[in-house]
């Protein structure tokens, strides 16, 4: 761990100093406060051991990492039932596009992009009020974290759900294609809170690393989903996991991997580590700029790759 401390220490110092055209998530105005130069990597190991690097114990917003434990979640529900309602391809397309639902009448190209994870929160509600399934999110993220100190930041949802027109529209247009079970607005209620958890780079390496042991948390031994599904996981992470940029990130990075528009990226190295980075500055597909770049440089040097 040491060596990847110091690993991580040189990525930070080369990074920091990078001149890019990256920019904030600003059309959601909570976000667009955030301070672009802040930046984090963290890895958690197999034996439970993280290290980490940077404003690495500063919370940031999650947001799309959550729909991995979402999923995760929907998956222990229902169950292969799930892709009756939701695809598995990569999207092609912006996170947030609503052009292939109509000639795909209503089904999402996967539960990564917005109407997919949006289907994913209307099974999760499924039997429950709003903050019944709002809690069980919660409840099973800081179980994969290990840690009961993790919430949702009540600024972030409010400022989603007062900007969010067009997951409205997404999730509008797919009721009206009888995918959706529940009043749109109860269902994106779940999802805005969902994607307003707020975490620590170091949280959030802790929290993936089930899905590097086979599906078992490797510091309580618990096991958080099965062997079979992390896997699946972890495919649909490499092919969807960064939207319309999830082809040059398999190039570039070789690992699956979540992006959310708060910045910040989880990567799985199967049998190795989960890493986090934070990086708040975007590329134009939504992804975290320095974020991708740092987890490339990583890859280089340690040999960490699915290929």
């Amino acid at each position: 761990m040491a060596d990847l401390k110091r690993l991580l220490d040189t990525v930070r110092d080369e990074l920091q100093s990078v001149d890019h055209p990256g920019k904030v998530a600003d059309y959601i105005p909570e976000l667009a406060k955030i301070d672009p130069k802040k930046f984090a990597i963290s890895i958690t190991n197999l034996k439970g051991e993280t290290v980490s690097t940077g404003d690495d114990v500063e919370p940031f917003s999650i947001q799309s990492i959550s729909k991995v434990f979402g999923l995760a979640l929907a998956l222990g529900k229902v169950g292969d039932a799930l892709w009756k309602r939701v695809g598995r391809e990569p999207s092609g397309s912006a996170f947030n596009s609503i052009v292939q639902l109509e000639h795909e009448q209503g089904i999402p190209r996967n539960p990564f992009i917005n109407s997919g994870a949006i289907v994913v929160a209307d099974v999760l509600l499924a039997g429950h009020r709003p903050r019944e399934a709002i809690a069980e999110i919660l409840r099973f993220v800081r179980i994969a974290a290990n840690d009961d100190t993790i919430m949702i930041d009540p600024a972030v949802a409010r400022s989603e759900q007062a900007t969010g027109f067009r997951n409205f529209a997404l999730a509008n247009y797919m009721r009206a294609f009888g995918n959706l079970n529940h009043p749109s607005e109860l269902t994106l209620g779940v999802y805005f809170h969902q994607c307003a958890i707020e975490m620590t780079a170091r949280q959030l390496s802790e929290a993936g690393v089930f899905l590097a042991n086979g599906g078992r948390d490797p510091r309580s031994g618990l096991t958080i989903v099965s062997k079979e599904r992390a896997r699946r996981i972890n495919a649909l992470m490499l092919t969807c996991g960064h939207y319309d940029g999830s082809g040059d990130f398999a190039y570039r990075v070789g690992l699956p991997g979540k992006s959310g528009v708060g910045g910040g990226i989880l990567a799985i190295v199967p049998g190795e580590a989960s890493i986090a980075v934070w990086s708040p500055a975007l590329n134009a597909q939504g992804n975290s700029l320095l974020g991708t770049r740092a987890l490339e440089l990583i890859v280089r040097e340690t040999g960490w790759s699915a290929f």
